[in-house]
């Protein structure tokens, strides 16, 4: 088993949950390579993973099914677009990616490969307040989730059509091996953190240790080399707006309250 090695996140203090029910976003901000080096906390990985959901967008693997949403409700043309290719903030994206790149240890390489899946259990088996394996019907709620999020990610990336880091440069080289799709924005980082804000509000005391697992599950993919820092914290930023409407859905909100019911009796 890999090690995960964790960025602390710097939270505004707009970032709580009752913040972003009101409007404002919580926002989650990378450290150097060389903080992370000194972070104390480890866990275990999860050593299984199935294809890139990126890599499958690209190959036309689409699911036209929403659940939880409207079509107007995954289709976002105020979103804000990726850096201008040439720009500042674009080639501070570049340098970045470079850096983990001369800086990440084999060890972080592959706990990004064991993530490689956009899956509740790829990114929170280790702290999962619920049974394992999970109740179907948890299973299938965090699934529907994560598909309606991919329909806005997915769209958002057909518009942008931003190359990855080794399509823009071959410097690069990622650890993750090929990765198909468009890199802005992150799937991997919205999905994450759309399920650790599910679980933040069913498990609230456990809320930052949540983020902080779905914090370094979007960190990892900048770790392997196939998405540059501002694929990520767009990625969260959709998090943030799907998760918003999502609670305004009472079916969703619904199928939240009926997996409280299969947390652990701790819990």
């Amino acid at each position: 088993m890999a090690a995960v090695f964790f960025a602390a996140p710097v939270v505004s203090s707009a970032g709580s949950l009752e913040a972003l029910k009101s409007g404002s976003t919580a926002r989650f901000h990378y450290l150097t390579p060389q903080a992370v080096k000194t972070a104390d906390a480890e866990v275990q990985a999860v050593s299984g993973y199935e294809q890139d959901a990126d890599s499958a967008v690209a190959a036309g693997s689409e699911q036209d099914r929403l659940y939880y949403l409207a079509q107007d409700q995954v289709e976002l043309p105020g979103f804000p677009a990726p850096p201008e290719a040439g720009s500042a903030e674009d080639k501070a994206d570049m340098a970045a990616v470079l850096q983990w790149q001369k800086d990440r240890t084999s060890a972080q390489c592959e706990a990004a490969l064991a993530q490689a899946e956009t899956s509740y259990d790829s990114f929170f088996a280790a702290v999962s307040p619920f049974p394992s394996p999970l109740p179907s019907s948890v299973y299938g709620f965090f699934k529907r989730a994560a598909s309606d999020s991919e329909a806005a990610y997915r769209l958002l990336k057909k518009i942008h059509k931003r190359p990855r880091p080794a399509q823009q440069n071959n410097e690069v080289k990622p650890c993750l091996g090929k990765t198909g799709g468009y890199s802005y924005p992150s799937g991997h980082s919205a999905i994450s953190h759309i399920m650790g804000l599910i679980l933040s509000d069913l498990v609230p005391r456990e809320s930052a240790k949540f983020m902080i697992y779905a914090d370094q599950a979007a960190l990892n993919r900048v770790i392997g080399g196939v998405h540059f820092p501002s694929d990520i914290e767009a990625g969260k930023r959709l998090g943030d707006v799907m998760y918003k409407k999502f609670l305004q859905n009472p079916v969703f909100v619904s199928d939240m309250e009926s997996a409280k019911k299969y947390l652990h009796q701790t819990n």
